[in-house]
């Protein structure tokens, strides 16, 4: 389902990463991970990947560092726990009837997924760029919008820090969609269950 940022109490935003990848790791804590790579940064020439992804992930510099400090946290420190739990389980016997042990290796699916999910999104990633044009609307600007509802101001960034309530909408959300690309003056449509809103730009920064 697609994210859906337009405010007022409706907003659908979809769960931020993709479904759980299989865990195939044993107790020993899981497969080896790569060093997550430097992303590239929008328009700062020479730094753009030779394979370019079809779907970047556009994230802030926070962002990227709060993704960096999940992936080291579930490396160093969730799946060494789990390994341990697995490990402790299977010393009390018999594994078709241990709850435990069931429940330990539901939970390190759900660790080797979280760090692929995590390594993907790394490696895929672009740096938004905080000096970008204010001319018109691109990912990372802050735009003031006025409509029959009310003034708003929303930053446009990329799925991954997408959250409506605080300010943020995806620019992959029909909302921030309309915005990209245009001008202070403009006016864009955006439709909702409940009917239409047309939104004024009124600031760019």
């Amino acid at each position: 389902m697609p994210a859906f940022d337009d405010p007022k109490r409706r907003t659908y935003n979809p769960p931020t990463f993709g479904l759980l990848a299989a865990a195939h790791a044993d107790e020993t804590g899981g497969p080896s991970v790569s060093q997550p790579c430097h992303p590239p940064r929008v328009g700062v020439p020479g730094t753009e990947p030779e394979h370019v992804n079809p779907k970047p992930s556009y994230v802030t510099a926070e962002g990227m560092d709060k993704l960096r400090v999940e992936l080291a946290t579930m490396i160093d420190v969730r799946r060494p726990e789990v390994a341990a739990r697995i490990h402790e389980a299977k010393a009390h016997g018999d594994l078709s009837e241990n709850a435990e042990y069931e429940d330990a290796k539901n939970e390190q699916a759900f660790v080797e997924g979280r760090i692929q999910q995590l390594e993907a999104l790394i490696k895929n990633a672009i740096i938004i760029d905080e000096h970008h044009a204010t001319d018109h609307v691109s990912i990372g600007s802050t735009v003031a919008l006025k409509s029959s509802e009310g003034k708003d101001s929303y930053t446009i960034v990329g799925p991954t820090e997408a959250s409506p309530r605080e300010g943020r909408i995806s620019n992959e959300s029909p909302l921030g969609k309309e915005l990209l690309g245009r001008k202070v003056g403009d006016s864009v449509t955006v439709s909702a269950p409940d009917g239409e809103t047309v939104y004024k730009i009124t600031g760019i920064s």
